[in-house]
């Protein structure tokens, strides 16, 4: 609930920070009309064409061979990286899963969808306004200028929405809005830290300790988040010197070089049944490493500024990343269809409801992960109180032992003591198996089914018809 209330405040207040702006520019028509003017001091004074507003910038569809945002990668290279994020992101996924139904689940993204409309008005149009108000700071283009303005040589428009919030709200409002910045910082970074933590703790580490406590679990999963923190932090000057200095292009290169794989990986599973780990494996090793590779060359580089030589390789200043992305995308999806049909398919009867055309399949599926390690785990097959009532009794007894500055730690860390652990109700099969069945229903109410996908050809439409009147 916390996040909940976390953004939103943090959408409240962009929409406080929208209305003043767009006041103080006339109003949306005339802030088209000005935007295309507003001209830092440097391009005049200099006679040159560096910091003028390009002149296709209320256009989505542009040419093919458009710096910034193509239109072929915007169709298609923003796409997979889209499915990716959407479909597969842990942050994401984690929500979606929280959901009491599938119609809950579906209503949700619609929701997430009508609110993916608002940025366009609420961060972009401010971001024009910005530099309408701050040509000369917002805008800057002369390398020495940007430099003693914002610490970057390469452009300060990164600085647009601080410049915002202190020169538009008032001063009562300024230290509110600051705050609901870093909160909204904290909120994402803590998403991502918890589910770096847990896919490493989970997925990782458990496979090189297999017998690993909770205790010892958890001082991993931190431990991992503090490295997380610390490469972040040694991570910024890459980011100020990549890019042209704008975050956002940054983060949708990163995304292009490392996420298609995955979506490639991710589509095949879901419509293709043939496809194996083998295939899967080594479909993500190869994308892996050409995503690193191109990633590595490039941010070797730094972006020269408007005006200087361009000095990179021509595979890096002519292939837009966003083209780079759908070659990824395909190289990968060769690589897992070849591999897998040249190794041994999975059997039928463990890919019950885990592709699409079997997602309605009743017939009782085996977990695949159950028979791999038939020979290296011994099955239960006895009731857990039976198969662990020695063990229980001897953690029982040395829970008793423990020092009072431990069991202190236990309780902040929210672990659980052996006596509570041992009070928990243990499941039957029985239970086990209609809980399965009860996670495993994707049915849905005729009423509920109706209004998702009403919303959903609503959205569609909306979505399109943006894009047809911004193209």
């Amino acid at each position: 609930m916390a996040w909940v209330y976390r953004r939103t405040n943090h959408s409240v207040n962009l929409v406080l920070v929208r209305r003043p702006a767009f006041i103080k520019v006339g109003g949306y028509n005339n802030a088209i009309n000005i935007f295309f003017h507003s001209i830092p001091d440097t391009t005049i004074y200099n006679n040159t064409t560096c910091g003028l507003p390009p002149a296709n910038s209320m256009n989505l569809m542009r040419s093919i061979s458009d710096g910034n945002y193509p239109w072929t990668g915007m169709m298609f290279g923003l796409t997979i990286s889209s499915v990716w994020y959407w479909c597969s992101d842990q942050v994401i996924v984690q929500r979606a899963l929280a959901a009491k139904n599938l119609s809950h689940a579906k209503g949700g993204c619609i929701l997430a969808g009508y609110l993916k409309v608002l940025p366009l008005y609420l961060l972009v149009f401010p971001g024009m306004i910005a530099r309408i108000l701050f040509p000369n700071e917002v805008g800057c283009a002369d390398p020495d200028v940007c430099y003693k303005l914002c610490g970057s040589r390469s452009g300060c428009t990164n600085i647009a929405y601080p410049w915002l919030v202190l020169e538009l709200m008032p001063h009562a409002a300024r230290g509110l809005m600051m705050a609901v910045m870093m909160s909204a910082l904290m909120s994402s970074l803590t998403s991502i830290f918890n589910s770096s933590s847990t896919i490493f703790t989970v997925d990782i580490w458990t496979r090189i300790r297999k017998n690993a406590s909770e205790m010892e679990q958890l001082i991993v999963g931190r431990l991992f988040v503090i490295i997380l923190v610390v490469v972040g932090i040694l991570w910024i000057p890459v980011i100020q010197a990549s890019k042209g200095s704008e975050l956002f292009v940054y983060i949708q290169s990163i995304t292009s070089y490392l996420a298609p794989p995955v979506c490639a990986v991710y589509v095949l599973a879901i419509f293709w049944k043939r496809i194996n780990e083998p295939g899967a494996f080594w479909a993500l090793m190869v994308g892996l490493v050409v995503g690193l590779i191109r990633f590595a060359w490039e941010f070797s580089y730094s972006s020269p500024a408007c005006g200087e030589e361009d000095t990179r390789p021509n595979i890096i200043t002519n292939m837009h990343y966003l083209h780079f992305g759908i070659l990824l995308f395909f190289i990968t999806a060769i690589v897992a269809v070849v591999v897998s049909l040249l190794t041994k398919p999975i059997a039928d009867k463990h890919l019950h409801r885990l592709t699409f055309w079997t997602r309605y399949s009743e017939e009782d599926r085996i977990d695949i992960s159950e028979v791999e390690e038939s020979n290296d785990v011994k099955h239960d097959t006895q009731p857990h109180t039976e198969r662990n009532g020695t063990k229980e009794t001897d953690q029982l007894s040395h829970s008793t032992k423990l020092p009072w500055w431990k069991q202190v730690i236990n309780f902040v860390c929210g672990i659980k003591t052996e006596e509570e652990q041992a009070q928990e109700p243990v499941l039957t099969q029985d239970e086990i198996r209609e809980l399965e069945k009860k996670g495993n229903d994707i049915s849905e109410s005729t009423r509920a089914k109706w209004i998702g996908n009403i919303n959903a050809i609503i959205l569609m439409t909306a979505a399109a018809f943006l894009w047809g009147f911004y193209a």
